[in-house]
């Protein structure tokens, strides 16, 4: 499989950026100029048979209370009318990734890495499962043993027994090997806003979060350094 590679062309350098709290819209927007500048350059390499490197980011962030909704997914998951939504002060958007519903707030992780997959590895599923096994590894450093459910994408804890609950949720998108989108981890999220969604599509399982498992609060600038450090170790990434 190495041979389908020239090695000598793959960008590892990755550009880490936290925005913040940032408005769901605002930050899908932002995501969406990126991609369209890589998947820009990707033409003009191939069209004009250059060799203009791709750039990579990693971007992490936090949204005031929002649902979104993936190209698949069923609206009528969304327990809330409008009003509803006015009252829990959270927005809803119809997006361009993959999965169901999900929720994005406050103390919860997202992140989304712009990739050229050229660069690492053209397989969305390991991809995938990449990224889950970073999340796994952060759980992990807390003492927290996450692990898969088959069938499901996301991190999970207790996926062998009737106590399975999800910590993690994911949903990407990926045009001529390029990712946007990516995943939402629960660290110190507030959970009751799930209760107003039929999370992923999966309504006879629990969401939880670092927060909940281990009965405190934790340093969300210290989880985030952990998970940088385990994305950056699994992809060989050069994180500048």
């Amino acid at each position: 499989m190495a041979g389908e590679y020239d090695f000598s062309k793959m960008n590892k350098q990755v550009q880490f950026i936290d925005w913040g709290l940032v408005d769901y819209q605002d930050a899908w927007d932002r995501q969406e100029k990126i991609f369209a500048d890589t998947l820009a350059i990707k033409h003009d390499n191939r069209v004009n048979e250059t060799n203009t490197p791709t750039p990579n980011y990693l971007i992490f962030t936090e949204h005031p209370h929002v649902y979104t909704l993936g190209k698949s997914g069923h609206p009528e998951y969304l327990l809330l009318d409008e009003e509803g939504l006015k009252e829990k002060d959270a927005r809803f958007y119809k997006i361009n990734r993959g999965g169901d519903i999900t929720y994005h707030g406050p103390g919860q992780i997202v992140g989304y890495p712009i990739l050229d997959l050229d660069n690492f590895f053209t397989d969305i599923h390991l991809y995938l499962r990449t990224l889950e096994e970073a999340i796994i590894r952060t759980c992990a450093d807390y003492g927290i043993e996450a692990g898969r459910y088959e069938g499901y994408t996301g991190v999970w804890l207790d996926a062998d027994n009737e106590k399975a609950r999800k910590i993690c949720a994911m949903g990407v998108r990926a045009s001529r090997w390029v990712t946007m989108h990516g995943f939402a981890f629960n660290v110190n999220a507030d959970l009751n806003y799930f209760g107003h969604i039929i999370p992923c599509g999966i309504d006879d399982k629990d969401v939880t979060s670092l927060e909940r498992e281990l009965g405190h609060k934790l340093d969300i600038d210290e989880v985030k350094s952990k998970l940088k450090g385990h994305i950056a170790d699994l992809f060989g990434m050069d994180l500048v």
